[in-house]
């Protein structure tokens, strides 16, 4: 992680989240001393859509006569 000092920092902010946003972290320093860092944002993930995608799935799977997941569990035990 690079490290930059406050002063510059705010002088150079526009082009620091340029950084942090194509992946880079960068430390932000007061008097020698990190202080605070600026670092690439996460994605948000929308859980209901997730769920919502996952159930889709289950319906669509084809079901294997007498093949359950007890039947499955049980049988990655032996």
């Amino acid at each position: 992680m690079k490290q930059i000092g406050l002063f510059e920092a705010k002088q150079k902010l526009s082009e620091l989240v340029d950084r942090a946003s194509r992946g880079e972290r960068i430390g932000i320093t007061r008097r020698g001393k990190l202080a605070a860092e600026i670092v690439p944002a996460r994605e948000r993930i929308d859980v209901k859509q997730v769920f919502a995608e996952i159930e889709k799935i289950r319906k669509n799977a084809k079901k294997i006569p007498g093949v359950t997941v007890k039947s499955l569990i049980e049988e990655g035990r032996t």
